[in-house]
């Protein structure tokens, strides 16, 4: 992995969360915390930065879990609401009323926050405990705390998203296809964590098999299946899956060669 950088798995889950309100499926009824997934979102730390991406709706409950009390920059991949909506807890993160938390993205994404959630973005002098946020939209790649960051374009059924590599990683999550561009910018990869939503097919993620599929031909050495749903059990299906591939969980933490659980 790029040096000295790690990965948190915030949220391993997809837009319902697991358990799933209302249902009584084995998943869901499961003690095995590993089944436990908030919605998606990870945390890139180095050099005493913290980076997160998306701001899921579980925001401030991961925060507390996982004891985050620092953010200096978010990137999102795209504006659904399982991906921006917890976007409010980011005012007890974002620092000093003069010194605006930056959040990255495309600019159809930026334009959508702005406009959504307008008192977020609004002049930096407006009094009141708000999120104090500056949008930038990502043209190509940038350097943020010393480290490129490397955008991704991704195919979400019709709609696009954005992944991001750092250094030999790549977080790929809501997607259903990648283009060719965005492939030759994922050669060389350690590790992927990649949207594996289900076994069975679905029109704008891809499945577990699918995303195995792709990763095997990009040769990543450690593969991670993200964003799941409450058909994946992660002690029955785990052992299923080829040696290179393993199932997020909240709280997952990948650091040079090694993972732990926080």
């Amino acid at each position: 992995m790029a040096d000295g950088v790690t990965i948190k798995i915030l949220g391993s889950g997809t837009s319902t969360g697991v358990p799933v309100v209302g249902c009584s499926c084995d998943v869901c009824r499961s003690t095995e915390t590993r089944n436990q997934r908030s919605r998606c979102s990870a945390l890139l730390s180095w050099g005493g930065y913290h980076v997160l991406i998306d701001s899921s709706p579980d925001l401030r409950q991961q925060c507390l879990s996982h004891g985050i009390t620092q953010v200096d920059a978010v990137l999102y991949t795209h504006n659904h609401a399982d991906h921006v909506h917890g976007i409010d807890d980011l005012r007890v993160l974002n620092g000093s009323p003069d010194r605006p938390l930056a959040v990255y993205g495309a600019q159809q994404l930026i334009q959508h926050l702005s406009s959504s959630f307008r008192y977020a973005f609004e002049s930096q002098s407006k009094v009141g405990f708000r999120p104090r946020l500056k949008g930038v939209v990502i043209a190509d790649t940038l350097s943020l705390f010393g480290r490129k960051i490397v955008p991704i374009r991704l195919l979400h059924g019709d709609e696009t998203a954005l992944g991001y590599r750092v250094g030999d990683l790549a977080y790929l999550t809501d997607c259903s296809a990648v283009p060719e561009e965005s492939v030759a910018r994922l050669q060389g990869l350690r590790v992927l964590v990649i949207d594996g939503l289900r076994f069975r097919n679905h029109p704008t993620h891809f499945s577990v098999s699918q995303a195995i599929d792709f990763a095997q031909k990009l040769k990543a050495e450690r593969v991670v299946l993200t964003h799941l749903s409450h058909d994946v059990d992660y002690r029955l299906h785990q052992q299923l899956l080829p040696k290179s591939v393993e199932f997020a969980y909240d709280g997952l933490i990948f650091c040079n060669r090694r993972s732990s659980r926080s």
